[in-house]
């Protein structure tokens, strides 16, 4: 597992234990816009819940994450102090060859929407396959995550770095667009690819992701 620190460079990454005896990894995923970043035990627990699984253990590999105890009681979580020997590892990963359209409808099943009713379903292409992504509200609403975030994380603590396309599914919009903090996390690591866009209607768009994020911010003098 890699984390995407190139500015504050401090690597971070965890695994989660689900109930199911799934473990799931998560590793920090900073952002430019430094309050879009995702610690590692957000990534992971946000992962095992959108695999319908409830995380029970914890173990931390480095640096502690920002609200790292405040997961742990959210959750009612064991943090482990011995690494997990062999665990099996959730797989995020579908083939290319997946019925797009079917497969976001399927997801949408595993969504967690607490608060708004309002499912999201994401399919990240990484060129081996297709990560899966749905959207995760918790108790602390400015914790959850959005679904084409849960599919980028679940991407880099799988060990991809390189992204193709990214197919996105809301049933329940008039009209299927990521917000706009996800818009700034995607044009982070896919300014120029392509973001599919699968209407509630049956439709779908296609849309350059830079054109999603008109004037976006950027800045060389940020650290790296």
């Amino acid at each position: 597992m890699k984390s995407y620190t190139p500015y504050s460079g401090r690597d971070e990454s965890c695994l989660v234990q689900g109930e199911s005896g799934l473990y799931y990894p998560g590793v920090r995923v900073e952002n430019i816009s430094f309050p879009l970043s995702i610690s590692a035990i957000q990534a992971a627990v946000c992962s095992c819940l959108g695999n319908g699984d409830q995380p029970i253990n914890v173990y931390k590999f480095n640096s502690e994450s920002e609200l790292f105890d405040q997961w742990v009681r959210e959750f009612e979580m064991e943090i482990v102090t011995e690494e997990p020997q062999n665990p099996n590892l959730f797989n995020p990963v579908r083939d290319s060859s997946t019925d797009i359209p079917a497969a976001l409808r399927e997801l949408t099943e595993k969504t967690v929407t607490i608060h708004s009713d309002f499912p999201v379903a994401a399919l990240l292409d990484v060129g081996e396959g297709l990560i899966e992504g749905v959207n995760i509200e918790t108790n602390i609403w400015s914790l959850g995550l959005c679904a084409e975030r849960v599919a980028i994380a679940r991407a880099l603590a799988a060990g991809f770095t390189e992204f193709k396309s990214i197919h996105i599914y809301a049933p329940k919009g008039d009209f299927c667009s990521p917000c706009g903090a996800c818009r700034q996390v995607l044009a982070e690591f896919m300014p120029t690819r392509t973001a599919v866009l699968h209407h509630g209607d049956g439709t779908l768009s296609k849309h350059n992701i830079s054109q999603l994020l008109p004037l976006g911010f950027t800045s060389g003098t940020l650290k790296k």
